[in-house]
This record gives structure tokens, C-alpha cells and sequence, in this order.
């Protein structure tokens, strides 16, 4: 649903707490003042995006005569994305985060301006896929620079506040979109942000290069790009465009995507993630592995929610997206709650009872398809399951992180992402082909359906699987600490 050099000198991490002094500590610390206000900005902006562009994009699709296209306007972003991480993770290993994010943050403020400007649908689309190679820079950038300009005991803080950033936008950005869209019109939504990209650069951009740069062994040769991973980055890719169109087409001709959706996904896939990642190998694998489960089982039903409370309950489209806006704020209490110093010997507790919560509220969810239940029970389930979301998700990138050497960070950055991305997108192509064999209606991007009847075991079909998804996940978070030797 998705960032440290003297001059032109590179500091090494165990460097950085030597260099902070009495008083300099925290992230809002003069060492740290203007990187971290610089990163959470951008962090801020592609949140409002991302909450924004959901609102607008019915009506961008059906002013550019694309809406049999409208799906692709997703999966195009998700799937440019998942190339773009494992590019990042080595180039920010071997240069240094700041090329890839500047990359980055210029690829996504390009997309923005062809997606604002786009006079087909197919033009639309294209500045999707663009924004999606920015995207997929940026959020690896972002983790290296956490890593390198971040001592670790600072590190669960700054994880929370990425994920306070998220707080805000998911309150006020769909109702601030749909007021621009009704007044100005869906191409504001786009053509607004690249416009206020511009601090974030100027705070970070800076504070990176005297923090960040270089790569992360400034006295040996900087390791060669391995062609081998770029090419199964676009194996993955590829894979998931096809299987994302296969999901939507229900045809006996779809199996044939399908298959070849398939044929590159799995060894791309078992190339690109660390060995042992699908058994839930104790330490980085389970940590990887547990990243995409709780992602994407939360991700795929929360898509649902607002459809089932539109199409079951008769709520307003308004209505059913504000029942999950608590959503925001319970998801930074629980990664405030991870990053307390005191919590660190709990914090394979916190990660299993996160998932715990976030199992029970994807099971509590289709309950209000019963009409004497009160469909303020989804609220509540929901802001419960975002608690147990920041618990997990913070942990997990500050484990990540922990157990990474420096040289490393970029490309265990880029697994952690590809897995929480490539199971968005499988789980919610499971989730929508499994919704409209029941007769839900075709499902694209985030739950938008041609659904109008009732169809309460299509949406069962949905969150039922997902629970039991997020029930695994609560025994691969007992697994993410490594064995001790």
C-alpha cells in the first residue's frame, strides 16, 4: 500500500556514534536535525500520493476513456517498483543511497507530471509505471541511509517516524483529493506534489552526502553490479504483470499468462531472496518472509473493506474509507510502542502478538456481512490490526538492518521490499480472482469492483484465507531471531 559522506569522503557507520557528542543525541539532534526532518518529508509526501491517488483515479480513468484499463493504472506502479528496489539495493551498495534516491525522487515527480499532463489512458499508465521506478529507488535509498547515517539504538526511532508520517495523509488525503478533484480537477493531484518535492531535497540531499555516500567499504573496490539479479528483477517484474492480468481474466486463455507468469516469477523469486526465506529460516529469511506475510495479507483485505461496507452496509464511499482512518493512528502507536529503548528484549513479543492482533482484526472484519452486527466493529478491528501492523513492520526493518553487514544493507533492503511489494500483489490478485469467481465482480488496484448485489461469500472467500495468512505469521515471527552460536 511503500534514504552520509564528509565532503567527498565516505564515513563508515561504526564511525557515526563516535562523532555524536553529548546533547547531539536523538533523531531531532543537531548531527541528525536536517536528515531526518529531510527524509521524513519525503517519506510524508509519497504517503499523501499514495492515499490520494485512490480517490482520484475513478475519475481520472473515466475522463481518459481507460477504465477497462483502470487495473493496470495499479499493477503498472507495483510492478516498475520491484525492479526498481533490487536496482537501488545495488547501486546504493556500490555508490552510496544518495544517486538512486535523487534518481529516484526525479523519476517519481516525472511520473506525476505525465500521469497530470497524460491525454490517453495509455500515456496514464505509463506515467504510473514511471512513478514506479522512482518509488521502488527511493524506499531502498531510504533504508540505506538509515543504516549508514543512524547509529542502531536510533534506528526504531526514525522507523517511527516513517511510519508517523503515514498518520496525517491517511486522515486528510483522501478528503483533501476529492476536494481537489471536485474544484480543480483529478490532474491537480498529480501535477501538485512534484511542486513540493522540492525541500525535502534541500534538507536531505545535503545531510546524505556528508553522511551517506560512498560505498559502505570506502577502502576497497566498489563491488560490480551483478547482472545476474538485474535479470531476474525484470524476471520478477514480468512475472507479476502476468499473473496480475491472468487474476483479472478469468477466461481458460488466462492460464496461459498465468503459466508464463509463473515460469518467471519462481526462480526470480528464489534468486532474489535469501536462501532459506520460503522455511522460515531462523534470523534475516524469517525476517524477509514474515515482512510479506503480514504485508500482504493486511494489504490484500484491508483493499476489501471499503467495497464491503459500500456494496453490504450501504455506507458512502466517504463513510467507508473514514471507518479505517483510525487505522493511521493506532499504526504509529504501535511502532512509537517498538522503538522505546526498554522494549528492545520484547521484541519478539511485540512482533508475535502484532501478528496475533492483525490475524483476529482480518477475521473480525467480515463479520458486519451480518446485519445485526455494527458495522463500527470494522473500525475498531481495523485500528487494532494497524496496531499489531506497527508493531511488526517497524521490527521488522530495524531487524533487517541490525542483521545486515554495511555492504549488505542495500541488498537485504531491496528482498525486504520486493517481499512486502510481490506480496501485495499476489495475495490481492489471489484475493480478487477468488472475489469474482464468486460473483464479487472484477477487482483492480484497490477494491474497485463492479460489484452492486450482495455477495457476502465472495467476501468471505477474501478475508478468510488472509486471517489464516496472518496466523502463519505468527509462528514465522517466533523465528526471527537467529540462532545463537
Amino acid at each position: 500500500m511503500t534514504a552520509l559522506e564528509p565532503g567527498d569522503a565516505a564515513v563508515a557507520p561504526a564511525d557515526l556514534p563516535a562523532r555524536e557528542l553529548p546533547g547531539q543525541d536523538g533523531v531531532l539532534g543537531p548531527v541528525h536535525r536536517a536528515l531526518s526532518i529531510g527524509i521524513v518529508s519525503v517519506v510524508l509526501l509519497i504517503a499523501f500520493e499514495a492515499t490520494a491517488v485512490g480517490t482520484a483515479m475513478p475519475v481520472a480513468a473515466r475522463e481518459l476513456h481507460g477504465i477497462p484499463l483502470y487495473a493496470f493504472a495499479f499493477s503498472s506502479y507495483f510492478t516498475t517498483s520491484l525492479f526498481a528496489m533490487v536496482l537501488s539495493g545495488q547501486w546504493a551498495d556500490r555508490k552510496g543511497p544518495l544517486a538512486p534516491l535523487t534518481a529516484g525522487i526525479s523519476a517519481f515527480a516525472a511520473g506525476l507530471l505525465l500521469s497530470g499532463t497524460a491525454g490517453t489512458m495509455a500515456l496514464f499508465i505509463l506515467g504510473r509505471a514511471v512513478q514506479g521506478l522512482g518509488g521502488g529507488l527511493v524506499i531502498v535509498a531510504l533504508y540505506v541511509t538509515v543504516s549508514r547515517a543512524y547509529p542502531e539504538r536510533l534506528r526504531p526511532a526514525i522507523m517511527a517516524a516513517f511510519a508517523a508520517s503515514w498518520v496525517i495523509p491517511s486522515v486528510v488525503g483522501p478528503l483533501a483529493s476529492g476536494t481537489v478533484t471536485e474544484h480543480l480537477g483529478w490532474r491537480w493531484v498529480f501535477l501538485g506534489i512534484p511542486v513540493l518535492i522540492v525541500l525535502p531535497l534541500v534538507l536531505a540531499l545535503p545531510a546524505i552526502r556528508r553522511m551517506a555516500s560512498g560505498p559502505a567499504d570506502a577502502t576497497g573496490p566498489a563491488p560490480a553490479f551483478d547482472r545476474r539479479r538485474i535479470r531476474l528483477a525484470l524476471g520478477i517484474s514480468l512475472g507479476a504483470a502476468l499473473l496480475q492480468y491472468a487474476a483479472q481474466d478469468l477466461r481458460p486463455l488466462s492460464l496461459l499468462p498465468a503459466a508464463a507468469g509463473t515460469a518467471f516469477l519462481v526462480p526470480a523469486v528464489l534468486g532474489l531472496l535469501p536462501a532459506g526465506t520460503w522455511r522460515a529460516t531462523r534470523g534475516l529469511p524469517a525476517v524477509i518472509l514474515l515482512r510479506g506475510v503480514s504485508a500482504g495479507s493486511f494489504i490484500a483485505a484491508e483493499s476489501f473493506v471499503p467495497l464491503m461496507l459500500v456494496t453490504e452496509r450501504g455506507l458512502s464511499p466517504t463513510m467507508a474509507g473514514l471507518s479505517l482512518a483510525v487505522g493511521g493512528l493506532t499504526w504509529a502507536l504501535g511502532s512509537y510502542i517498538q522503538s522505546r529503548p526498554r522494549m528492545e528484549p520484547y521484541r519478539v513479543r511485540l512482533m508475535t502478538g502484532g501478528m496475533v492482533l492483525v490475524a483476529a482484526a482480518i477475521a473480525t472484519a467480515p463479520t458486519v456481512l451480518i446485519q445485526s452486527v455494527p458495522v463500527w466493529i470494522v473500525g475498531v478491528a481495523w485500528g487494532v490490526g494497524c496496531l499489531g501492523m506497527g508493531l511488526v513492520l517497524a521490527s521488522t526493518s530495524v531487524l533487517l538492518l541490525k542483521l545486515s553487514a554495511p555492504e549488505e544493507a542495500g541488498l537485504n533492503s531491496a528482498a525486504l521490499q520486493i517481499s512486502d511489494g510481490l506480496s501485495n500483489v499476489l495475495l490481492l490478485a489471489v484475493g480478487g480472482a477468488a472475489f469474482a469467481a464468486l460473483g464479487g465482480g472484477s477487482v483492480g488496484g484497490h477494491a474497485v469492483s463492479t460489484a452492486t448485489g450482495s455477495h457476502p461469500t465472495a467476501f468471505a472467500a477474501v478475508f478468510l484465507p488472509m486471517a489464516a495468512v496472518a496466523l502463519a505469521g505468527v509462528w514465522v515471527a517466533t523465528r526471527v531471531r537467529p540462532v545463537r552460536t
